[in-house]
């Protein structure tokens, strides 16, 4: 898994590339945990370039939700497509999400 790291508009965006699997996640997870603990309220993940997505790459966006809520911040996905958005629906997780078609959209959202 690759992680590509910027920010636009005073929001962190984090695009991810690869598999989010139980081979990934917690490096995945930990990753955006401390981006949220290092000021930034917000955050958009980019899983347009995820292939593949796992119950503990589900367990890391969830554990990163709850994180980016109890510090009054937001987490937001976008790109969520194809193959890794039936497995979302499937799993009954986009409900748990903000989710947004592209990243321009959830920037506009998050920004401050």
């Amino acid at each position: 898994m690759k992680l590509v790291e910027a920010v636009a508009e005073d929001v962190m965006v984090v695009e991810a590339y690869g598999r989010l699997d139980s081979t990934t996640s917690k490096v995945f997870g930990d990753r955006l945990i401390s981006l949220l603990q290092t000021g930034r309220g917000s955050l958009v993940v980019d899983l347009k370039n995820i292939a593949y997505i796992s119950s503990a790459g589900f367990r890391a966006l969830l554990i990163a939700n709850r994180a980016a809520a109890g510090r009054d911040g937001k987490l937001a996905l976008c790109g969520v497509t194809g193959e890794v958005r039936r497995l979302f629906d499937i799993g009954g997780f986009t409900s748990e999400f903000l989710i947004f078609p592209t990243q321009a959209e959830g920037i506009g959202k998050l920004r401050p």
